[in-house]
């Protein structure tokens, strides 16, 4: 049964994740997130987005948005798994997808409905992990990727991609100095179980993509141990000067062209 998050995990998790309750949004800039399963409602989205965070169309805006939905959504999540032993609910009917942008910057949280957690049984943390994952991915993230796949035509790749850049990130750095030494165990086998042994099903997908797109880092790279991207999500189609991610596959390419 789910219970209430504490003073304190409710605090941890606002100034780590963005938490907050959904009834803190600005409705002139948010909306319910099954909202975007409507076709209409998300092309109406991604044409009043767009010219916001400077997006000359639908595909890059919905690129950059889902950029931008999966920190938010796997950093809450996963955050809350691997370090409180807390899941929270983030399927889509159950957090507002806000979307406040100002300055070139994003200022959008995660506001949550419900903000009840389930915790692991005695010797069934395994299979609660697996329940937690499976909420996040295949009764959130995947449908609202279909979503912006068919309404704007950017590639699924391309989205789970940016959500899988995010879940490297988490573990990788943002966890690496994670606090309790305790944790560090626990924290390293969740994301050794998320990107080798978890199964397609608890993704909503045919494979899992977190594993898909794992490759080793790069060494002999501007910035030495970058893992350069198998794609581009095209946030430079939306700088001037264009200005490329860290992990960008383009410039990579470029560079080894030139040095051939």
């Amino acid at each position: 049964m789910p219970i209430a998050l504490d003073p304190g995990q409710r605090a941890e998790l606002a100034e780590h994740c963005l938490l907050q309750p959904a009834t803190a949004c600005d409705p002139a800039w948010s909306l319910p997130a099954v909202d975007l399963l409507d076709p209409d409602s998300c092309r109406a989205l991604l044409d009043r987005l767009g010219p916001v965070i400077g997006s000359p169309n639908r595909y890059i805006t919905a690129s950059l948005l889902a950029k931008r939905l999966a920190f938010l959504t796997t950093g809450l999540a996963l955050y809350g798994m691997s370090v409180l032993d807390r899941g929270l609910d983030l399927a889509l009917a159950n957090w507002r997808l806000d979307y406040r942008h100002q300055d070139g910057l994003w200022r959008s949280q995660m506001p949550l409905l419900d903000q009840r957690a389930s915790t692991p049984q005695p010797g069934a943390r395994e299979a609660w992990r697996a329940s937690v994952v499976q909420t996040l991915f295949a009764e959130g993230l995947a449908p609202l990727w279909q979503s912006l796949h068919q309404s704007a035509r950017v590639p699924l790749p391309v989205l789970w991609e940016n959500t899988a850049v995010r879940v490297y990130s988490l573990y990788e750095k943002r966890l690496t100095a994670e606090r309790h030494p305790a944790r560090q165990a626990q924290i390293q086998a969740d994301f050794h179980w998320l990107v080798a042994q978890a199964p397609a099903a608890v993704f909503g997908a045919s494979h899992n993509p977190l594993q898909r797109f794992f490759r080793p880092r790069q060494p002999a790279t501007a910035r030495p141990g970058t893992r350069i991207r198998k794609t581009c999500c095209f946030y430079y189609r939306a700088t001037d000067p264009e200005t490329y991610c860290g992990t960008c596959p383009l410039p990579h390419a470029r560079c080894k062209r030139q040095t051939a």
